[in-house]
């Protein structure tokens, strides 16, 4: 028989929901996923992901103009490379997409908005998988890891 009583006095209305509500989201709280491209002329359209798009760098930099605009105050940004290796070297590529684009998106906003970026090689390899791959067509930790390492100082540079 429990419960015996289910108060629902903080719930009658938007008022009191509102004013004892234990968690709330904010537009600030968010963060922006966003897609850069290389080797496109115009943004292209992520069918899995209906509204949501591969941005060229100049669409990227209107499309973040719009969410400072907005509040937003932070973006990750994945790159998509033309070319891929088995190691996922343009991840690392102080000219890569993404690098270009984190350039970029420093450049002209400052301190408005945190930029973040993915440091995934899954994009840039040529077999899909987030690291480099041994002889036995596992993941190779170890080797990976080094290149995680050159492409986070190619981000931040």
């Amino acid at each position: 028989m429990f419960p015996v009583s289910r108060p629902r006095r903080l719930r009658t209305t938007a008022a009191l929901r509102e004013l004892t509500a234990e968690s709330r989201v904010h537009v600030s709280d968010l963060v922006a996923p966003m897609f850069v491209r290389e080797g496109i002329n115009s943004p292209q359209p992520i069918v899995s992901l209906p509204g949501v798009v591969q941005h060229t760098i100049p669409s990227l930099i209107e499309e973040v103009r719009a969410l400072v605009s907005l509040g937003v105050k932070g973006v990750i940004l994945f790159g998509v490379p033309s070319t891929k290796d088995d190691v996922g070297s343009g991840a690392f590529d102080p000219n890569g997409i993404a690098q270009k684009a984190l350039r970029t998106l420093r450049d002209t906003f400052q301190d408005d908005i945190a930029i973040m970026s993915d440091l995934c090689v899954d994009e840039y390899t040529s077999h899909g998988h987030c690291g480099v791959l041994d002889t036995s067509g596992r993941v190779d930790n170890d080797a990976t890891l080094d290149i995680y390492c050159r492409t986070a100082l190619a981000q931040a540079t």
